[in-house]
Order: C-alpha cells, then sequence, then structure tokens
C-alpha cells in the first residue's frame, strides 16, 4: 500500500457535503483484502486517537474503496484544513510505523499548528451568513460572503465583527453547475448567451477563462472551485454559470454549498484512474455531487448511467434528448414531466403536460452545423433545459440559442470552422473516445474530396486506449493522419512513445506508411497538414494544449487570405 496523495477538501464532496482532509492510498494488485481492511481499520483508529487529542472529538472519518485502492477522509473546521491534512497523515504514518499510541510531541505539534491556524473571526461570520442564508467562500487570502452583485469580500487577516456587517446588502444569486464528461463548456456558454438576452449580468467560469459582465477575469482552465469562487467575488453578476468538472471536485469539492440547477451533459471515459475514480460507476458518483447541492436537476435522458443515476432524486427533473420516444424520455413526458426535446428539426420544450413550445429549428442554432453537429443540437437542448430552470424567458433562450457561434473568440476549440482558400479547417478540442466520436461523426457529413485528421494522446493512458485513438481516427477513413506528440502531457513516458504506438496502429489497420505523418507538436501538426491540404480538402484538427497557438495561426491565415501551396511560416 502507497500513500498517493493528500489535500484539504473545501466543500461539498464525493465523501460528504463538510470541509476536511482526505488521503488517497493506492493498493498493489493481489493484496490481501484482510491486510487492506485492517490498514483502512487502523488508521480510523489512529484518526480518532488524534482528534480526539487536539480536541477535535466531534469531527467525523469517513472511507471509501474502490478498484485498486482507497480513500480516507476527516472532517475538520473550515479555519483548520491545513492542519487537518497534517493530522490525517500523521495518523497514516503513525499506523506505518506502529506506534499504538498518540506521541505527546506529535499532539503537541499538532495543536500549535491548529492554533495557528485558527481564525475565530471567520468561524463567527460563518455561523452568521449561514444563520441569514448567505453563502461565505474562503478563498487563499481572501473571504467572500453572498455572491456576485450581493457580495463582499475581506482580507481573512482582517475580517470585520458580525455586526460591522452590512447584512442587508448581502445575498446569493441564482446558480447553475454544468458538469459531465464533454459538452460542459458549450453549454456554458449557450446558457450564458441566454442569461444575457435576458438583461441578466453573467459570471461565468470555464476551461477557457473566467468573465464577468463581459469581462475576462482571467484566462486559463479555471473550471475547478477556484474560477467559481473568483466569478462569484465579482460586485457585478447577478447570475452565476460554472462548469464544474471532475478534477476540481476530486481535489477541493465544490465551490458553493447551494445551486439553482445542476446539469449532467453525460459520463464517459475519461481520465479513470485518477484520486481513486478507477470507472464509470465512480465518475458517475463524482459528477452528481453537484445534484446533491441543486434545486432543480437537468439530466441526459439519452445517457443511461445519467438516468439510472437521476431516478429516484428528490430534485424536480428536466431530461433533454434527442429521442422523444427512447423509454426513459417518453415515460417522463407521459407522467407529465419537463424536457427539451428534439422533435424532427425543432428543438422543442415540454412541460407538465402542456402543448409542446418551440425553441427554434435545428438550422437556426448556427452550432448545430445545419444538423451535422448532433452532439451541439444535445448541447444546446441542455442549455435550454437549464435556461427554462433559471427562469429565464423562453424568447430569451431562443436569442441565446440563434445568436451564439462557435468562434474562436466565443467559443475557442469547439467545432471551430476556417475556409482556407477552399480548404476546410475544423479545430475541435475532441481528447477522449466519447468526443472523438462525436467529432467524427459531425465531420462525416460534411463534404469533402480528402480528408485529414491530426491525433494524439497523454501518455497516462494504457496502450489499448491510446491504440482506440487510431481505431476511431480510422472511422473517418482518412487519406492522411498526422500523429503528433504532446509534449506537455508526456505523463511518464518517453518522448516518442505515445506517438509510435499510434502510428502503430495505424499501420496495422492499413493505412500505408505515406499516409502518416508524425509531428513534434499541435502547431507543427496544423502546418503539416495546411501543406498537405487543397481545396475541396476537409482537415479535422484535434487540439490540445496547443489549441491557443493553432487557433491564432489559422485567424493570421484566414485575414491573409491564404491559398492552398503558400508556406504558412512567418505568415
Amino acid at each position: 500500500m502507497q500513500l498517493l496523495d493528500s489535500r484539504r477538501l473545501t466543500g461539498p464532496n464525493l465523501i460528504w457535503d463538510h470541509p476536511g482532509a482526505i488521503l488517497d492510498v493506492t493498493v498493489a494488485p493481489g493484496h490481501d483484502p484482510e491486510t487492506v481492511e485492517a490498514a483502512i481499520a487502523g488508521w480510523e483508529r489512529s484518526a480518532r486517537q488524534l482528534l480526539d487529542a487536539v480536541g477535535w472529538g466531534a469531527e467525523q472519518t469517513a472511507v471509501r474503496r474502490g478498484p485498486g485502492g482507497f480513500s480516507v477522509a476527516l472532517t475538520a473546521p473550515i479555519d483548520g484544513l491545513y492542519s487537518a491534512v497534517e493530522l490525517a497523515e500523521q495518523a497514516w504514518h503513525r499506523l506505518a510505523d506502529g506506534l499504538p499510541e498518540p506521541q505527546t510531541a506529535v499532539v503537541e505539534h499538532l495543536r500549535a499548528k491548529i492554533a495557528a491556524e485558527a481564525n475565530l473571526a471567520l468561524l463567527a461570520l460563518k455561523a452568521a451568513a449561514d444563520a441569514r442564508g448567505v453563502s461565505l467562500r474562503a478563498d487563499g487570502d481572501r473571504v467572500t460572503v453572498g455572491m456576485g452583485a450581493g457580495s463582499r469580500s475581506w482580507p481573512q487577516a482582517a475580517l470585520p465583527a458580525v455586526d460591522a456587517v452590512d447584512w442587508s446588502a448581502l445575498h446569493d444569486i441564482p446558480i447553475a453547475l454544468i458538469t459531465g464528461t464533454n459538452g460542459k463548456s458549450t453549454t456554458v456558454r449557450l446558457v450564458a448567451a441566454m442569461a444575457e438576452a435576458a438583461g441578466q449580468v453573467v459570471g461565468m467560469s470555464t476551461t477557457e477563462w473566467v468573465m464577468a459582465a463581459g469581462e475576462v477575469l482571467d484566462r486559463g482552465d479555471w473550471s475547478g472551485p477556484g474560477g467559481a469562487r473568483m466569478a462569484l467575488a465579482d460586485p457585478r453578476p447577478t447570475l452565476g454559470i460554472l462548469e464544474t468538472a471532475r478534477g476540481g471536485l476530486l481535489r477541493r469539492g465544490l465551490a458553493v454549498e447551494r445551486a439553482d440547477v445542476a446539469a449532467i451533459t453525460n459520463i464517459a471515459e475519461d481520465h479513470l484512474d485518477d484520486f481513486g475514480v478507477a470507472d464509470l460507476a465512480a465518475l458517475a458518483d463524482v459528477k452528481f455531487v453537484a445534484a446533491r447541492v441543486a434545486r432543480e436537476l437537468v439530466v441526459n435522458a439519452d445517457d443511461p448511467l445519467c438516468c439510472a443515476r437521476a431516478a429516484g432524486l428528490p430534485q424536480p427533473l428536466t431530461y433533454f434528448g434527442l429521442d422523444p420516444l427512447a423509454p426513459v424520455m417518453a415515460a417522463h413526458l407521459a407522467g407529465g414531466g419537463c424536457a427539451c426535446v428534439l422533435e424532427g428539426a425543432q428543438l422543442v420544450l415540454r412541460r407538465g403536460g402542456l402543448p409542446p413550445e418551440l425553441i427554434a429549428t435545428v438550422d437556426e442554432v448556427p452550432i448545430a452545423l445545419g444538423g451535422a453537429a448532433r452532439y451541439n443540437i444535445a448541447n444546446a437542448l441542455c442549455a435550454a433545459a437549464v435556461g427554462c430552470c433559471l427562469d429565464l424567458p423562453l424568447a430569451a433562450v431562443r436569442a441565446g440559442l440563434t445568436s451564439f457561434e462557435n468562434r474562436p473568440d466565443t467559443n475557442p476549440g469547439r467545432m471551430n470552422r476556417f475556409d482556407l482558400g477552399g480548404v476546410t479547417v475544423i479545430v475541435d478540442y475532441a481528447h477522449n473516445p466519447h468526443g472523438m466520436r462525436a467529432a467524427l461523426d459531425t465531420v462525416a457529413h460534411l463534404p469533402a474530396s480528402r480528408r485529414l485528421v491530426t491525433i494524439g494522446q497523454a501518455g497516462d493512458r494504457s496502450d489499448d486506449a491510446i491504440r482506440e485513438l487510431s481505431q476511431l481516427a480510422m472511422t473517418m477513413q482518412p487519406q492522411r493522419v498526422v500523429v503528433k506528440e504532446l509534449p506537455k502531457h508526456l505523463r511518464g513516458r518517453q518522448p516518442g512513445e505515445v506517438s509510435a504506438v499510434l502510428a502503430d496502429e495505424l499501420r496495422r489497420l492499413g493505412l500505408p506508411e505515406d499516409s502518416i505523418e508524425l509531428a513534434p507538436d499541435d502547431l507543427a501538426a496544423t502546418r503539416a497538414a495546411l501543406a498537405w491540404g487543397k481545396p475541396g480538402d476537409l482537415l479535422l484538427l484535434l487540439t490540445h494544449s496547443g489549441r491557443g497557438g493553432v487557433l491564432d495561426l489559422l485567424e493570421r491565415l484566414t485575414t491573409r487570405g491564404w491559398l492552398p501551396g503558400e508556406g504558412v511560416d512567418g505568415s
């Protein structure tokens, strides 16, 4: 057994809804189950002894078992989370060292650390906010009470007394949490477009940026609780739309304790084996943490795992889906439930058994690409369902769907389309089998004389998973495949190792050697694709961490009026 990771949990999480600390432990295949259970029981006993010894006798411990290991956790006061991590680690190390009782020096050290970290003003402010039904978020050196236009922030070292706070000015704002494996960012941005059409001031966090009132506060992957806190601490938003990714949920938990609606777009294989999440069932557990804090729930009726997890939950449920005759959808509608569903070429809202209401036609939704991008129709339906749960007017929902486009400035890396001298270039972020199937299905419906695709994979996937990427690429029947390195995502592999596996599988599947090209990164792969392209060709560029440079290059070439056969260096 090996301790893999220890960290703070700052919000509702996979274990429970409390803040605290968690340890992840890996167990080697074939390890004696009785030895594992003895280790778990020993840690809980040791942690209990330390909690009692430092004066945290009311705190709890818990364990979560999974394939390949387990996690153990304990709750802690919000002003003692760093101390809680050290206490959890000490309990593990004491177990490993075979120490039967807490050592006086260890207990004194932990008490001193707890005392140094203690913040009575923070605890008082938290209790007062809870009593008034207002949220409080402690983020690094600052504490924010309320949300958006109803918020106020102070340095954590200079918090006001409870009676010095103007509580009448503090309140929360409506919040939507968008989670799932694929489609999160697009759905967030669609809902934001709807909300802005309704006159709301939006605070938004996604994998590309944090934005408030149309202003980018910071760029980067802000799909975790840090991005959510940044958006909600801005004093302008009247509504928050927060992308809620798996990584942030596992590392820290949710940024909020309450939300008006949570949407689960889909559940598919991606990032398995991280933080003890080894299969789809465990991944579903992670995604549905968001459901625990939401007043209403939006779920994909075409995803069996989503439907199974949503069944029996107490919240009002709104389905979205592409098939109105699917058993789950049909039963839901027959029972008078609410849904946003595709009926023929129309996106329709059905609620409470009332006559259907037209949201938009497929041709009116730009990101649907005339119906070719089926997964974006699903994203549009999901966003419409969220908008309705947020009580946005149907006219605003329609306006958002019909005005939002997959441009690099609005939805970077999501089916961004360029026409370069008759060569169709599509840039997409698809990076897992589920997303790649959706992208390939879309381009299969677009005309092309010849087809090219660029592929690459992170090194933390198995060889079988890496080969699957090549197998999926071949379903496009490409005339050329550019296999690229992801130098920032080697993750334990040697340079060239992943590319060699991808190329070997392409050869095994019958792609000629002269149709395979290797490239050192996303940008080099893009240059190679453009050098090959001719009028009438379609180039699908599946970009990852280098998509900013790729999009910048393509925009410069578009502005220049680039034609096939011209160089792309120095453009």
